[in-house]
């Protein structure tokens, strides 16, 4: 049975001609509560609460958490939050006016507020919460759309999602501070720049067959587009808002294309799907692969299979975390080789930009119980439960005082962002076609490495720019004409 909460998101939001009580215009941006007719601050007692979490959430213990301590707190309203049991890439518009859909979901911002033009989540009382001046404008307006020059939030930022380096300390060669730290500065080479990690990728691999130094899967469209970033692409025009204008081919973006085909030709064949995404954990606590990218929060998903290495070489638990401690790092990207070529030695090198993300909450606007389910989303977003969502998880918090007090990776990740280094997806329900001609043409420049010669389409500049302007096209397409 349809909710039909969702009338009153009529009255709310509007995204054409938009009103509240009466005619009267509502702007959660400017103080004022989303509808008085929905967020009334009378909790809807003896709700139960369904909220929709990340898996590594759910396989951390993290939610399970998170739930209890709500259900505690909010136990004599009779109100109750549980794991909605739905998978997180559920599509809301789809399943949420079905009934389907959860009251409260946690998402990155192109997936939650690709929601907000349907109207399937409410618009929030944002500055009434105590989270509001704790977070950065520029997280906030992740979660921002503005109509007839008014603005509404749709989410609650949680934390930065951004692409950080993972590496095994202990699996640097035992010569590195005379081999590989040219400047002397105590940090290996590989780590500072990838014309150096290409090469050491290379030497590792020639050493031992089965080892390799950087892995990581070229068909992987959040992670490898920074490369294009790098050099001059960019997503959408106008700051993330015009469609139209798509820009993985801007600039020199075919110098990242070179980037990453060389890094293909140093991995294996693997590198040509996701099958490097899905058994990273496994293969750098093994040893096979020296370092990769992923997230601040799967931070805790590579230190639990370190430590179950080490202990299956005989390490007794304690000392077991107290080696993974030491030995898995986590860091910025290293910087690329202006030229654009990783056999540069002469090279300058640019700081590297990575597609980025906020992580946040929102309400769905299906809910039968708003009010008890935004008071869910300001429990979840609160000191204490940020601060043990890092714990767990390893998140790099949006909250700036839980980051201030963290610090650490967390300080890394606020500096690239402050510098432009982190291009966060845009808010707008056109970036859910890039991925697949992203993933088509990526996949195709990893492929690539592995032809035969004569049989190979990326052998110059050119050819790669050609395949970008074609990616571009594809998702053109995809957003415009095959609607």
């Amino acid at each position: 049975m349809k909710r039909t909460i969702a009338c009153l998101l009529a009255v709310s939001m509007s995204l054409g001609m938009l009103s509240g009580c009466g005619s009267e215009k509502v702007s959660a941006a400017k103080g004022a509560t989303a509808s008085s007719a929905i967020f009334t601050g009378e909790l809807e007692k003896g709700a139960t609460i369904h909220v929709l979490e990340n898996d590594t959430a759910i396989s951390k213990g993290y939610l399970k958490e998170l739930l209890d301590a709500f259900n505690e707190k909010y136990a004599e309203y009779d109100i109750k939050a549980v794991d909605a049991n739905m998978d997180q890439y559920l599509d809301l518009a789809k399943d949420g006016p079905d009934g389907y859909g959860p009251d409260v979901l946690y998402q990155s911002n192109d997936m939650i507020m690709r929601y907000a033009e349907g109207k399937h989540i409410l618009p929030l009382p944002v500055e009434s919460m105590d989270c509001y001046d704790k977070i950065s404008k520029e997280a906030w307006d992740a979660y921002k759309v503005s109509v007839d020059g008014s603005d509404y939030v749709c989410g609650i930022p949680v934390n930065v999602q951004s692409p950080m380096l993972y590496y095994r300390a202990d699996l640097l060669p035992e010569d590195w501070k005379d081999a590989w730290d040219k400047d002397k500065n105590d940090i290996p080479d590989m780590i500072e720049n990838w014309n150096d990690m290409y090469a050491f990728s290379k030497q590792r691999h020639e050493a031992d067959a089965a080892k390799y130094g950087y892995m990581k899967s070229i068909f992987d469209v959040y992670f490898s587009s920074g490369f294009l970033f790098s050099y001059g692409g960019y997503i959408f025009g106008d700051n993330g808002k015009n469609p139209a204008d798509i820009g993985f081919a801007a600039g020199d973006a075919s110098k990242g294309g070179k980037v990453l085909y060389q890094l293909a030709s140093a991995m294996n064949e693997d590198c040509i799907d996701d099958t490097i995404t899905t058994n990273a954990y496994s293969k750098l606590a093994d040893g096979t692969y020296f370092a990769t990218l992923s997230t601040p929060d799967t931070y805790t998903t590579f230190y639990d299979e370190l430590v179950k290495e080490y202990k299956d070489q005989g390490k007794s638990d304690e000392d077991a975390r107290k080696m993974a401690d030491e030995n898995l790092v986590m860091t910025i990207i290293p910087k690329l080789p202006e030229s654009g070529d990783l056999t540069d030695e002469s090279a300058d090198y640019i700081d590297s930009k990575m597609m980025g993300g906020i992580n946040g909450y929102a309400v769905s606007s299906y809910s039968a119980a708003p009010n008890a389910s935004l008071a869910f989303v300001e429990f979840a977003t609160d000191y204490d439960m940020i601060k043990k969502r890092n714990e767990m998880l390893g998140i790099s918090p949006a909250r700036k005082d839980v980051a201030d007090e963290i610090g650490g990776n967390t300080e890394l990740v606020y500096e690239n962002m402050d510098k432009g280094n982190i291009v966060l997806m845009p808010s707008i329900k056109e970036v859910s076609q890039i991925w697949v001609p992203g993933q088509t043409f990526f996949a195709n420049l990893a492929k690539d490495a592995f032809r035969e010669d004569g049989k190979r389409e990326f052998t110059d500049d050119e050819a790669i720019k050609s395949g970008l302007d074609e990616m571009c096209d594809q998702i053109h397409d995809a957003i415009f004409t095959l609607k």
